[in-house]
């Protein structure tokens, strides 16, 4: 049986994964993405680390926050990893440039502060 992970790791992981994508389409333009393979695969990629750390996050945690879209997020996540083929850019486009900013503001209000690093807003190592 695979080790069980707690919902503070996951939340790490999935604010990580949001930042990361953030990161990659900074300055970029849909034309931008839509020509770029390697950037498509990084938020792809991202993308489905969101949605695999969410779906490991206790059931007690997503009802306690039902302002994040939790059920959507690990849809996302599953349509990516076996409907991969099918694919929109157009619409993992909005996701990262619409979503994911909203997902990353819900996210820090959960992920509790690093203890040794003090007052940072970056995952814990």
């Amino acid at each position: 049986m695979p080790h069980e992970r707690d919902d503070t790791s996951l939340l790490w992981d999935m604010l990580d994964a949001a930042r990361k994508v953030r990161q990659f389409i900074e300055g970029k333009t849909f034309h931008d993405y839509s020509r770029d393979q390697v950037l498509q695969a990084a938020v792809e990629r991202k993308v489905e680390i969101i949605g695999e750390a969410a779906r490991g996050i206790s059931d007690e945690l997503q009802q306690e926050h039902p302002e994040v879209p939790w059920r959507g997020i690990i849809a996302q996540r599953h349509f990516l990893a076996h409907e991969y083929g099918e694919v929109r850019q157009e619409k993992l486009w909005r996701v990262a440039t619409a979503r994911i900013p909203e997902l990353i503001e819900l996210l820090e209000k959960l992920v509790p502060p690093c203890p040794s690093d003090g007052p940072t807003s970056e995952p814990c190592d």
